[in-house]
């Protein structure tokens, strides 16, 4: 049976409610004023509505998973700046913003010296990635691995690596500043595997392919696996240079003599 006309907007703004569609239910009024002024078909009236809904949506998703990707202040690659490194793989890193290799689960590796622009390029990356419809996760490597370490001493590491392990992309920043321990190393090993085949990782790093058994407590056998796991369906983007953060310090030296080599 037919609802009485004047039962109609109570009852529509209980069902629109009902169904969260909260950005009708706000709107709705207004757009049926404007389509009666502009002689807007029924059609039109239903697409403008149902925009409004989704932009509104979209909208909240990107900040939710903003939110959960824990990002750094907001960089973009179009204030990176290329003219300043010795050499610096613009293509690659260019490429790397399409984000066609999260699908793919693929994987990069940032290698240069410090103050050469690699948090700069994770960090608008991962913005890149949530407005693209990524679920992201970034974090320093030090502080990813303090995480897991007081979880598994809580008997809570299985809890604590779906942190690691869920989102499309992992982006692991400053592999390298600090040593890490036999227990760090193991724990870094397990996300890495982890999310080998299934999930995307980036990481930067200020030490060579070579070094990183150092860095891991002296273990190469681990190092040279984290690596295959890594390179497998990844690349390594190399950057020359000094810290940007120096350039004002000493105008006449030269460049940092010969980077990492992967």
């Amino acid at each position: 049976m037919a609802r009485p006309d004047h039962q109609l907007p109570t009852q529509l703004d209980r069902d629109l409610a009902d169904l969260k569609l909260l950005e009708i239910a706000q709107g709705y009024r207004d757009v049926l004023d404007e389509a009666a002024r502009k002689g807007s078909s029924m059609l039109e009236v239903l697409a403008t509505l149902i925009g409004m809904e989704q932009t509104v949506r979209q909208q909240r998703a990107l900040e939710r998973r903003l939110r959960q990707a824990r990002l750094p202040k907001q960089k973009t690659l179009a204030d990176y700046d290329f003219a300043f490194p010795k050499r610096v793989p613009k293509t690659a890193i260019v490429r790397l913003f399409d984000c066609d290799f999260i699908p793919r689960h693929g994987c990069a590796v940032l290698i240069g010296p410090t103050g050469t622009g690699k948090t700069h390029i994770l960090t608008a990356l991962g913005y890149t990635a949530c407005e693209r419809g990524h679920s992201v996760c970034y974090t320093r490597v030090v502080d990813m691995l303090n995480h897991l370490t007081t979880a598994q001493i809580n008997g809570r590491l299985a809890k604590a690596l779906k942190t690691y392990v869920r989102p499309q992309v992992l982006l692991l920043d400053e592999l390298g500043y600090l040593p890490i321990d036999k227990r760090g190393a193991d724990l870094l090993f397990q996300v890495v595997a982890a999310r080998y085949e299934s999930g995307s990782i980036v990481l930067t790093t200020n030490r060579a392919f070579k070094d990183w058994g150092t860095v891991l407590d002296v273990d190469n056998t681990l190092a040279t696996a984290m690596i295959d796991r890594l390179m497998h369906h990844g690349e390594a983007i190399i950057i020359q240079g000094k810290s940007y953060r120096m350039r004002d310090k000493d105008p006449d030296s030269d460049p940092d003599s010969d980077p990492p080599s992967a």
